[in-house]
């Protein structure tokens, strides 16, 4: 019987503990500091944003920015939105910076404020071609930098072939 009831106890504790823990139990493998998910949750991550542009994480899904890269119009655009990717989130800011290191050489390049209202604005151009060519290259990493209310974020801009229509 001591068994038993120490094994209820066990389970028991196995359980609750799971249970509490829930989705945000633990950081990826790839120490992203993301929280860890299973198969099992419906949890809606969106791939690409309102734009149809590649999704950037700033801090742990703080705010995302997505990407925009048109080769027709020869331009880069930079949504910044909330944590669900969906919903503008516009800044006092009069532009943001891409950074790109490829080959061991670094470049930088800001995009201003598009259409900034009472001094804040969520959209950030560029029709620097040069841009368009160094997000372009194979195995340039780059870095979006943007501060929001006082606070910093880098993202990792994951270059997807998919996401524009180019010639390589």
């Amino acid at each position: 019987m001591r068994k038993l009831t120490l094994l209820s106890h066990v389970l028991l504790s196995a359980v609750l503990t799971v249970g509490l823990t829930g989705c945000d139990g633990g950081a990826k493998p790839n120490g992203s500091g993301e929280a860890g998910h299973s198969e099992e949750h419906d949890h809606d991550h969106p791939s690409e944003g309102p734009h149809h542009g590649a999704l950037i994480e700033l801090g742990e899904e703080e705010y995302h920015a997505e990407l925009v890269h048109d080769d027709k119009a020869g331009s880069v655009t930079v949504y910044l939105l909330d944590s669900a990717a969906k919903q503008p989130v516009a800044i006092e800011a009069a532009d943001l910076t891409i950074n790109i290191k490829h080959d061991g050489n670094g470049s930088q390049f800001k995009l201003p404020a598009v259409g900034a209202a009472e001094g804040k604005a969520s959209e950030f151009t560029s029709s620097d071609p040069a841009l368009a060519e160094a997000l372009d290259h194979e195995g340039a990493e780059a870095t979006i930098v943007v501060s929001i209310e006082g606070k910093q974020f880098r993202g990792s801009v994951e270059h997807d072939h998919d996401d524009h229509d180019h010639d390589h």
